[in-house]
């Protein structure tokens, strides 16, 4: 199929089979006598028309870059939370037990110079798994949005209705 416009009515298109050639624009010509026989044609074309004054109408090339950045920025939130995920599981554990460790320092008892010591070195591991935490929540609500463009993209022509 081609398609066709004019230059002084580019919203009227006509349609024939084939690819452009003489005969495929004569076919066209034919059904813009059509549509000026019976009226439909917003223009006036009294100082005359040739079918070699036919616009081709092409398709648009659709590039589908901005799909393929997308896609692209999709699989690397979801690949850095993955990388979040492991290091919050990893220091979680130790995290937990510093933390309630650091009751300790809210109650009346007497607490050791070794155990402030060991405190102390353990606000860095929790320090670190508070940062990681922090960030792997976030991740989450982007990596939210990612699967959804995934998921639009992972879609097959029969699931698109």
């Amino acid at each position: 199929m081609v398609q066709y416009t004019l230059a002084q009515s580019p919203d009227v298109i006509l349609t024939v089979p084939g690819k452009d050639s003489a005969k495929a624009r004569d076919k066209a010509m034919d059904q813009l006598i059509e549509l000026m026989e019976s009226g439909s044609l917003p223009t006036d074309l009294s100082d005359g028309f040739g079918p070699h004054q036919f616009i081709e109408v092409k398709e648009p090339v659709l590039t589908n870059t901005e799909d393929e950045d997308a896609i692209t920025q999709a699989v690397q939130v979801l690949s850095n939370l993955a990388t979040l995920k492991l290091r919050v599981q990893a220091s979680r554990a130790e995290a937990m037990k510093i933390r309630a460790q650091i009751d300790t320092l809210f109650t009346d008892e007497v607490v050791s110079e070794e155990e402030i010591a060991s405190l102390k070195e353990g606000f860095k591991v929790l320090k670190t798994y508070a940062q990681a935490n922090l960030r792997y929540q976030e991740a989450r609500a982007q990596a939210e949005q990612a699967r959804t463009v995934l998921d639009r993209a992972l879609k097959s022509e029969g699931e698109k209705t």
